[in-house]
């Protein structure tokens, strides 16, 4: 199966003053564009070429170029998903739990920050709930 760029549901600048046209131009047409290049080629005739994307990451012992590409590929998927140019405040009970977990949304910030910029590319960090605790996730750098 061979991975596609998806299309956005949104404009390269509807997400201004947030995150201006340029970058998110680069990050659709030249980040994400190579990540989807370099998985396809990384797996072609290898025993994931068949594979879905989610079938694929699960593997806990990839080849780097499929493991980085990959991921590079999955992140920037539900990057798009999640972005909205209508942004909303989070719920009073997820503001809660923040503020209960880290102290305050600020200091989250300052943790979540961090957590991206450790890692593989540009980084990648998620906000993760389990159970009705918080933590940050992120992916393993093992470049």
């Amino acid at each position: 199966m061979a991975f596609k760029l998806p299309e956005l549901p949104y404009t390269y600048d509807s997400l201004e003053p947030y995150i201006d046209r340029k970058t998110m131009e680069i990050h659709h047409s030249k980040h994400h564009a190579g990540y989807t290049n370099n998985l396809n080629n990384a797996i072609q005739g290898t025993e994931f070429e068949n594979q879905s994307i989610e079938e694929i990451l699960k593997n806990s012992n990839l080849p780097q170029g499929i493991r980085n590409n990959g991921g590079g590929y999955y992140n920037h998927c539900l990057f798009w998903k999640i972005l909205n140019p209508n942004p909303r405040k989070g719920s009073p009970e997820l503001i809660a739990l923040i503020e209960k977990t880290f102290g305050s949304c600020d200091a989250m910030k300052e943790e979540f920050a961090k957590a991206a910029a450790t890692r593989f590319g540009s980084g990648w960090a998620w906000l993760c709930s389990q159970n009705g605790e918080l933590s940050i996730c992120s992916t393993a750098n093992q470049d």
